[in-house]
């Protein structure tokens, strides 16, 4: 897969959940950043775009069975008026699993950026099944980085993503 060609938008999207999945790697946390960023339009375009919240999977360090990189930059954006989700994408260093992808339709993001998804494939089709844009940026960092805490620790990621 051809790398997808990014604005400058998702390009500071991208960055920022990448430097929050570095963050967690640096906690002993497995390394997986999200960013909501608001846009002000349907899709995104030139102006002058907000990060609402960022987070990383926290899973290890606060011992909880929820709190993936999504749910965690959601949370970290706070109560926002649905209008606000509608004009907002969720950046998110690899697929969003099954309570990702629900959260992101629960509140109708109109649009997910993924890192990676070549680690894992999580809510792509149902997301996109919904009226969600998905891209796929195919980012290295992403996939190298969540390589190396796959070979390092591979029960915490097994754990993570519910398996044996």
């Amino acid at each position: 897969m051809s790398k997808a060609t990014m604005g400058d938008l998702d390009k500071l999207g991208l960055a920022t959940a990448l430097e929050q999945a570095r963050d967690s790697y640096e906690e002993g946390g497995i390394p997986i950043g999200a960013a909501l960023l608001y846009h002000g339009g349907a899709s995104p375009q030139p102006g002058d775009p907000v990060v609402l919240g960022c987070s990383h999977n926290q899973r290890i360090q606060k011992s909880s069975p929820t709190l993936h990189a999504e749910i965690a930059a959601l949370e970290a954006a706070g109560r926002l008026k649905a209008d606000v989700y509608r004009r907002s994408t969720m950046y998110t260093t690899l697929s969003p699993c099954s309570m990702c992808t629900g959260a992101v339709l629960l509140y109708k993001i109109p649009r997910v950026v993924i890192g990676e998804n070549k680690t894992f494939v999580g809510g792509e089709e149902l997301l996109k099944e919904h009226g969600v844009e998905v891209k796929v940026v195919d980012d290295a960092e992403c996939k190298e980085l969540l390589a190396r805490f796959i070979t390092e620790r591979p029960e915490e990621w097994n754990e993570d993503i519910g398996e044996l």
